[in-house]
């Protein structure tokens, strides 16, 4: 007699993309990512202003490495959470990428708004006219949220199936 033969087993399945947590992570990354723009060229290269001007030129100094050791830690935290979303197989590429905008321009925006104009604690130029930087500055900012909200939207749009990449429109009426 001859033994039937045993059934395949079933493929693993996947776990399911976690589009949420990829659009923060990677907001997280790029909010980090613009504070080090920030801090690299405005603070070091053109050494227009430190992250806080209201005090001595020493504590500006301590505020930008303060600021950078923030950038840093956000930096790494991001990529280790980016990384073992990547492994697990749950990063959902197009909200990432959503994110990676939307932390940008809010970072930009936080600043250019609450740094600049509400707490005063620095300036981007000092003896220059503001306006121009500041719209410079903060359209900026708009235009990466924008970006980023645009990116979020076709995201969602396209997401199938609960955490699966499913098709970009629906599908069509049965006859």
């Amino acid at each position: 007699m001859t033994q039937p033969a045993p059934h395949p087993a079933a493929p693993p399945s996947r776990p399911p993309l976690r589009p949420r947590r990829s659009l923060a992570v990677c907001a997280l990354i790029g909010a980090a990512l613009m504070a080090a723009v920030d801090e690299i060229v405005f603070h070091q290269l053109l050494n227009w202003h430190h992250f806080y001007d209201r005090s001595t030129p020493p504590i500006g100094l301590l505020s930008d490495g303060l600021l950078h050791t923030a950038e840093l830690l956000g930096l790494v935290a991001g990529f280790v959470l980016h990384a073992d979303m990547r492994r697990r197989g749950t990063l959902s590429p197009a909200h990432a990428r959503a994110g990676l905008f939307l932390g940008l321009g809010a970072f930009q925006l936080f600043d250019g708004i609450v740094d600049h104009k509400v707490l005063r604690i620095h300036q981007i130029r000092y003896g220059a006219d503001l306006l121009p930087y500041d719209l410079a500055w903060n359209g900026l900012g708009l235009a990466l949220l924008g970006v980023g909200a645009v990116l979020a939207v076709r995201a969602g749009r396209t997401s199938g199936p609960p955490g699966r990449p499913g098709p970009s429109k629906p599908p069509e009426p049965s006859r």
